[in-house]
C-alpha cells in the first residue's frame, strides 16, 4: 500500500525565475471520432429497428421494444466512454518541483506538488500488462500515466526520468560544474 501525496484544489505558482524543463500531457486513447461514431449509431439502429420491424409482423411484437432499449444501452456506453475520455494529466518539471495537475471528468482538478531534488522514478511491475509508472519521495507515492497503455507507461516514466535529471544538472549551476572534484573527507 502506497501513501498518496496530498493534493491541492488550485494549480501551483508559476516562480518566473523557475523555466519548465519538462511539460507533458497525458490523455486516454479515443480510437472513435464523433463521425464515426454517428455513422456506428445509425447502422445498429438501422439493423434494429429493420430486424425489430421483421419479428414483429411475425408476431412477436415486444422484441421491437428490446431491440429499442439495446439501441439505447449501447449509445449510453459510448456516452460513458466519451465523458472518461475528458481526463487529462499534466505534468510539468521545473528545476526545483514536479507539478502533476489531474482533472477529471467532472471538470474537477488536483494539483500534486513534489521536490524534484528528492524525487525519483520508478517502474513497478516493468513488461507486465499492470506496469505502473511512480514518483516517489520522501516515502510517498504518487502514480502517474495511469490512463495508458504498458508500454506508453514505461516510456512515460523514461522521458520524465531524463527531464528530472536534466532539471537536476541545470540546478547545478556553472559554479558547482566549474569547481571539478573536491577531496571527500
Amino acid at each position: 500500500m502506497y501513501e498518496t501525496w496530498p493534493a491541492e484544489a488550485a494549480p501551483p505558482p508559476l516562480a518566473g525565475d523557475d523555466p519548465v524543463v519538462f511539460n507533458a500531457e497525458v490523455r486516454p486513447n479515443r480510437s472513435l471520432p464523433n463521425t464515426g461514431f454517428y455513422v456506428l449509431m445509425g447502422a445498429i439502429a438501422l439493423v434494429s429497428f429493420t430486424a425489430g420491424i421483421a419479428f414483429m409482423m411475425a408476431g412477436a411484437w415486444p422484441v421491437l421494444g428490446f431491440f429499442g432499449l439495446d439501441v439505447l444501452l449501447v449509445w449510453l456506453a459510448f456516452r460513458i466512454s466519451y465523458r472518461d475520455g475528458r481526463r487529462l494529466e499534466t505534468i510539468e518539471i521545473t528545476r526545483r518541483e514536479i507539478r502533476v495537475g489531474r482533472r477529471y471528468p467532472t471538470g474537477h482538478q488536483t494539483w500534486f506538488r513534489l521536490p524534484s531534488a528528492w524525487t525519483r522514478v520508478a517502474l513497478a511491475g516493468t513488461g507486465e500488462p499492470d506496469v505502473q509508472a511512480q514518483l516517489t519521495a520522501m516515502g510517498k507515492t504518487l502514480i502517474i500515466g495511469a490512463m495508458l497503455s504498458p508500454k506508453e507507461r514505461e516510456s512515460l516514466a523514461a522521458a520524465v526520468g531524463e527531464a528530472l535529471d536534466k532539471a537536476r544538472r541545470s540546478d547545478a549551476g556553472p559554479s558547482a560544474q566549474e569547481s571539478g572534484g573536491g577531496a571527500l573527507a
